[in-house]
């Protein structure tokens, strides 16, 4: 079955009530007005192999470490 995201979105909004239904179209309406910021991947691959591996796996292994855990503390 292919069905189009707009038919997705349609036969979605008919079985919400009416209040969700405004609230998709105002964040619709938003998102029509949304300015795309940023750089493009494709600008970006230049980029592409310029971080040292030994630094790669400096940052692999902060993560591992400190990354998921909850200090309780903290605040």
């Amino acid at each position: 079955m292919n069905i189009s995201i707009i038919d997705e979105v349609v036969e979605q909004l008919k079985v919400m009530p009416e209040d969700l239904q405004w609230q998709v179209l105002e964040f619709a309406r938003t998102l029509v007005k949304t300015e795309l910021r940023g750089t493009t991947g494709q600008k970006l691959l230049c980029f592409a192999g310029s971080i040292p591996l030994d630094d790669l796996e400096f940052m692999r292994q902060a993560i591992e470490q400190d990354c998921e855990r909850v200090d309780i503390n903290e605040w």
